[in-house]
């Protein structure tokens, strides 16, 4: 990002009171700075007053060269589905719990915005996934996602079959409660819970966690981030699973049709402060080395 920034996106949830709070603080510091500031054309973005720009999303992404994304990791995971292919770098601001994508407190957030503006920031690219959805007489359709791609049953109390082909070679036949295929970026979310590792973000890897087995020689596993995950579910009584692609419902998953989960041509860039450092975020979020010894924080 060597051009000087003349226009930002602000994106967020406005219709909660912190996102809104660090919104209306931001937007005259962004003002100062010259710069002009376009939020999504929505009913909460207008009580953030003259300030803001409101704009259709085709405009926004089109003319924003930076996006300030306010929020929790899910607002920063849907700005990543919004701006993916148009190059616009994202900068998160943590109004949420954990934050592990908007890294950024809202006390550093002036400071931050200004280090970025004047070119002092760590760029990290990250790659993301495309979910497929096939079947006979169904058309082909396709989702992206930053963190995951999800296969999870729609009934409790009711296991899924399905098999899994990595590149096309059979893996394992599965009966579970679904299945989470996760980039390295996602290797902290879903998959983390189901049991699968933590995995540095800087490296180009699938992972692939059974949820909830119904065996326990089910294990996670690790695959190259350029590989295709095919998964097909068998037909079982009252069958009825669904996708997610980041959380969000992206469609059914009928008996004999089949989920493909493969690398994007697309990838995001998150904007982090100078001095990042992926290990000290890990040790905040999951609370690493409290109380215990002489550790280096």
């Amino acid at each position: 990002m060597s051009k000087a920034i003349h226009t930002c996106a602000l994106l967020g949830r406005f219709e909660e009171n912190t996102v809104r709070e660090s919104a209306a603080a931001l937007l005259p510091h962004l003002a100062q700075r010259g710069l002009t500031t376009l939020v999504q054309r929505t009913a909460a973005a207008s009580a953030l007053g003259e300030a803001a720009v409101a704009v259709d999303d085709a405009e926004l992404v089109t003319r924003a060269q930076l996006a300030v994304v306010i929020g929790g990791d899910g607002s920063l995971l849907y700005a990543a589905r919004l701006v993916a292919g148009s190059g616009i770098p994202l900068l998160g601001i943590n109004r949420g719990r954990l934050g592990f994508l908007t890294d950024v407190m809202p006390q550093d957030m002036f400071q931050c915005v200004d280090s970025v503006l004047e070119g002092h920031y760590e760029s990290d690219h990250r790659p993301l996934l495309e979910a497929r959805l096939s079947g006979p007489g169904r058309e082909t359709r396709s989702q992206l996602a930053l963190n995951d791609v999800v296969l999870a049953k729609w009934e409790t109390g009711r296991i899924l079959d399905f098999e899994t082909r990595i590149d096309g070679r059979f893996v394992n036949s599965h009966g579970a409660d679904g299945l989470v295929v996760s980039s390295s970026t996602g290797s902290t979310a879903y998959a983390l819970s189901c049991g699968g590792p933590i995995v540095d973000p800087a490296l180009d890897v699938l992972v692939v966690v059974p949820i909830c087995p119904h065996t326990l020689a089910d294990r996670p596993i690790v695959v190259s981030g350029r590989s295709t995950v095919s998964v097909v579910l068998h037909e079982r009584y009252d069958t009825r699973a669904q996708v997610t692609c980041d959380g969000v419902v992206f469609g059914e998953l009928q008996p004999g049709e089949q989920l493909e989960i493969c690398p994007s041509a697309h990838r995001i860039t998150l904007l982090h402060p100078p001095g990042y450092d992926y290990y000290r975020l890990l040790r905040s979020k999951l609370h690493w080395g409290r109380g215990g010894g002489n550790l280096q924080r």
